[in-house]
């Protein structure tokens, strides 16, 4: 059976040190985000070579990767789901968004949100209604309000700056720090594309941001501007 085969890979190419290296860079000890999530060690290189053997794994098949507390068993169903979306018709591609959405409380590390959000729930959202990402910001749920900004950054790849640009204002207080980072990176990137409407941004909220965000938003700029923004 595939699954069968993938696990029994996966435990070869595990790696003891590396994964105390993981464990401690994804912040994995009591009360930190990453709490209780157990890695093998195996680097993502090396993982997406695995990976291209399994992408007819089943949606019961990922279904059981994505709830499984291995780090790389649940980014491996990631990354095959934005394989599947890539390829797949509307049809195929609104199946996966649902089964994505339905199972957003197992994609709960930034790296799994980070690689998979924008390429799925942006792209479907490119031309469909999105008010889910509202929904989803407002969710108590760390990975919920992380995947909704990430998704924007599939608008903002096409210059649509709406989305992101209100979404950053509703979340200028909320108090944990991927949040923080994720936002000043979607505007960083808005900036990269129309610098006039990051400043016009900045010139209205940067007294309000949280310092981290407002950092991030401000990594392209000059150390005169910066200087300028942070000062504010």
């Amino acid at each position: 059976m595939p699954l069968v085969e993938f696990k029994k890979e996966y435990k070869e190419l595990a790696n003891p040190a590396q994964a105390k290296i993981l464990q401690r860079f994804f912040k994995t000890g009591p009360g930190q985000y990453g709490e209780g999530d157990i890695f093998l060690g195996i680097k993502v290189p090396v993982l997406r070579q695995a990976i291209k053997k399994y992408y007819d794994l089943d949606f019961k098949d990922l279904q059981k990767l994505l709830k499984s507390r291995i780090h790389e068993y649940r980014l491996s169903a990631v990354f095959i789901l934005v394989k599947l979306f890539e390829k797949s018709n509307e049809a195929g591609r609104e199946k996966i968004y649902n089964f994505y959405l339905k199972n957003s409380k197992n994609i709960n590390n930034w790296d799994l949100v980070d690689l998979s959000a924008p390429n799925i729930v942006g792209q479907y959202l490119l031309a469909k209604n999105r008010k889910i990402l509202y929904t989803l910001i407002k969710s108590k749920n760390l990975w919920k309000r992380r995947i909704a900004v990430l998704a924007t950054f599939a608008m903002i790849r096409k210059k649509d700056f709406k989305d992101v640009l209100k979404i950053a204002e509703r979340l200028l207080k909320d108090e944990h720090d991927l949040i923080h980072k994720a936002v000043g990176w979607m505007l960083r990137e808005t900036g990269k594309r129309d610098v006039k409407i990051l400043k016009k941004f900045l010139n209205k909220h940067c007294q309000k941001m949280p310092r981290l965000m407002l950092r991030y938003a401000l990594e392209k700029f000059s150390a005169e501007e910066k200087k300028k923004y942070l000062a504010r």
